[in-house]
């Protein structure tokens, strides 16, 4: 009588070797976005401490200059021929090239505005031209209040007066005044050059913030995936929102290209004014 064979029990057949492979590529795949949602879970919260040291240095620096600093900018973007240091006229204004940079953008001949003038400070974390840079290694950027709104100040200041990065008007006007110009959206979605386009659309309103740093986050704005409107309105490309360089910024939870506004993954933190009377009031620089 013959024997049975078995021969089919000492090794694995090509559906069960299909069924173990699949089940070794998921658990895989798992293991790797889980690794790779870790990595990026560590650079937001890298990112988050260097904006949270920029705004500690752009504050002591004002205790120690009485002034806040000016904005740097990037000759030759995205190289950058110029060093990360402050870019102010003699007269104390922030402008270079008889353009005013208190907002960042893109400015005349090639060159980018509003980053953080790391030199200036004294930021660490930089790269080869000495700009402060996020976890990712985008350039970390800086928006100073250029206008003040007179109505709050105690003695008006003659129109076109730039207080916040000028240590004597900031000196004989300061304290009482506010400034004028810098907001922070909930989104751009009804905004303007100069508005939110309504309270409910606002976060930081005009006589608050007197300074705003930010990182664009993984992404770096870079097209497709980071053409959303709300990341444009930050780093003054959004053609809605004419003119271009403007005081308008949006900060917002993170979004992906899903939502009707575009990916949001930028990474936003301000000055308010009273924080910076505060300290320079405690500090003795002002009455």
């Amino acid at each position: 009588m013959p024997q049975a064979n078995n021969n089919r029990t000492q090794g694995f057949t090509l559906v069960e070797l299909a069924v173990v492979m699949t089940i070794v590529v998921l658990l895989l795949g798992s293991l790797l976005y889980t690794l790779s949602a870790q990595s990026d879970q560590r650079n937001v919260d890298e990112t988050r401490r260097r904006l949270d040291q920029a705004r500690e240095l752009l504050l002591s620096y004002a205790v120690v200059n009485g002034r806040l600093p000016c904005p740097a900018r990037c000759a030759n973007w995205p190289n950058c021929t110029t060093t990360a240091a402050e870019t102010r006229d003699a007269a104390g204004n922030c402008t270079s090239g008889g353009t005013d940079d208190y907002y960042g953008g893109a400015l005349a001949g090639g060159a980018m505005g509003g980053l953080l003038p790391a030199l200036t400070i004294g930021a660490q974390n930089v790269e080869a031209s000495g700009f402060a840079v996020d976890a990712w290694g985008n350039r970390i950027r800086y928006a100073v209040a250029r206008d003040v709104a007179p109505v709050t100040c105690t003695t008006a200041p003659p129109g076109g007066t730039r207080l916040f990065t000028h240590k004597d008007n900031l000196k004989m006007y300061g304290v009482a005044c506010q400034p004028g110009d810098l907001l922070v959206c909930k989104s751009a979605t009804a905004a303007t050059a100069t508005t939110c386009g309504g309270a409910a659309n606002q976060i930081m309103s005009t006589s608050l913030v007197v300074a705003i740093v930010f990182s664009t986050g993984k992404n770096g704005m870079t097209a497709p995936n980071g053409a959303g409107v709300d990341e444009a309105t930050n780093v003054k490309t959004n053609a809605l929102l004419a003119p271009l360089i403007n005081p308008v910024f949006v900060s917002h939870a993170p979004t992906d290209n899903r939502f009707a506004n575009g990916e949001f993954d930028d990474q936003m933190t301000w000055i308010t004014v009273g924080e910076l009377y505060g300290k320079l009031i405690a500090a003795g620089v002002l009455p």
